[in-house]
């Protein structure tokens, strides 16, 4: 973790940053990518930790163990007075440390195997499937909201099955976790929300524990709560975890596909032509937009060095993913979108990096894999609707209307017609 001294920025900027437009990173962070790699930011509470830019920092970052994930530390980086409130939850494997975060990380892998998640691909292809047929069923005479009738129920029935949601409880949990995640909600309409899931979570491990099936959630009360090694409670937070953790992510992700490839014909024409240019389009479209960027914080249980700044301990660290994905020493010309970029052995970090790793990556990519596969295939038309941009956050009368401008990025609503 050593490295030349960097520059010292003369005032200490605000965090997080705003992107200037729909789906562009902040432009602080090209700045102290070039000039101040590890520099302090100011959070909402006046606290300042470190925010770390450069990709090679970043990873360092995220495979030290000196730094620590436990949120309930002393020093730890929270962004928002809801984060600070959501710090003294139960916490999950992944606000742990070693060896806990393994320890109960293992618990759920089993569900996120290449072999498991590969056992779920026909599911998933009728997931995309049916709610593509639908979408042509009821047809295009006024634009259509992709978001909700598509990029919103893929992901989110698939985590459903694998949790072992019973098929009927799923328009009304698909409804709370839209009004959880969306923007246009209030911040009273989402926290009621978010408790409805969480309790229909408990209810669900009770009813699992008297009659189990062939679920996440019946594996982890049939193995590990009832002989002892896990409490419910804590089996209720990691199926919550999985419920909502990823899910608006996914849904992000696939409107952000269609948006990117509306704004680069030539590379939709490819892909068109050519479905095997499928798994390059995901790798490029997760390095470009990195929609879980605000994730990756850290605290100093010691004393250590970063490219050259002294980092106390207990003092934060936020290490930028959305900018290490940008880093020109990585990704020539990272500003372009190329599906067709050379890559080596380098790691975009859409997913994060080391060992806590998206424990969902493979689920994440293969249902992105089926929803580009058989988009266009199925809808060869589909485009974004006339209407332009709506303001980050607002616009509601426009064809798409993005994240507010300090989130991660994403899309709330994407009109398309076909």
């Amino acid at each position: 973790m050593r490295g030349s001294s960097p520059a010292i920025p003369s005032e200490i900027p605000q965090f997080p940053f705003k992107r200037p437009t729909g789906t562009e990173p902040p432009a602080e962070y090209a700045k102290m990518r070039a000039k101040c790699p590890v520099a302090k930011v100011q959070l909402f509470d006046g606290s300042q930790p470190f925010l770390v830019t450069k990709h090679k920092d970043i990873c360092d970052v995220l495979t030290d163990n000196r730094l620590s994930k436990q949120r309930m530390r002393s020093g730890f980086p929270e962004l928002s007075p809801g984060g600070k409130l959501a710090a003294k939850n139960r916490p999950t494997f992944v606000d742990m440390d070693p060896p806990d975060h393994m320890h109960q990380r293992r618990m759920v892998e089993p569900f996120f195997t290449h072999e498991y998640v590969d056992s779920l691909r026909p599911q998933i292809q009728q997931t995309v499937d049916t709610q593509l047929d639908n979408m042509l069923k009821k047809g295009c005479a006024k634009p259509v909201d992709l978001v909700e009738k598509f990029a919103l129920p893929v992901p989110t029935h698939t985590i459903y099955s694998i949790l072992g949601v019973p098929f009927e409880d799923l328009p009304y949990l698909t409804e709370q976790a839209a009004i959880r995640s969306n923007g246009s909600s209030t911040a009273a309409e989402a926290s009621q929300a978010n408790q409805q899931l969480l309790d229909y979570i408990g209810a669900l491990v009770e009813k699992r524990l008297d009659i189990p099936e062939k679920d996440l959630i019946s594996m982890l009360v049939t193995e590990y709560v009832q002989p002892g090694k896990l409490e419910k409670a804590d089996a209720v937070q990691i199926a919550f975890l999985l419920l909502v953790a990823g899910n608006a992510t996914m849904v992000n992700m696939i409107a952000l596909g269609v948006w990117t490839l509306d704004q680069h014909p030539d590379q939709l024409a490819k892909l068109k032509q050519d479905p095997s240019l499928v798994p390059k389009f995901v790798e490029e479209l997760c390095r470009y937009h990195t929609a879980s960027a605000l994730a990756t914080r850290r605290v100093a249980k010691e004393t250590i060095q970063l490219h050259g700044q002294t980092i106390p301990a207990g003092t934060g660290l936020i290490a930028a993913t959305q900018s290490g994905n940008r880093d020109a020493d990585v990704f020539p010309n990272p500003d372009k979108f190329d599906m067709m970029r050379p890559r080596g052995r380098e790691s975009a970090l859409g997913f994060g990096y080391g060992e806590h790793r998206c424990v969902g990556e493979r689920l994440a990519r293969t249902e992105l894999e089926i929803v580009f596969s058989t988009l266009y295939r199925k809808i060869p038309g589909l485009r974004v609707a006339d209407g332009g941009m709506g303001d980050m956050g607002e616009g509601k009368d426009k064809a798409v209307r993005f994240s507010p401008a300090g989130k991660d990025v994403g899309i709330a609503e994407l009109r398309v017609v076909w």
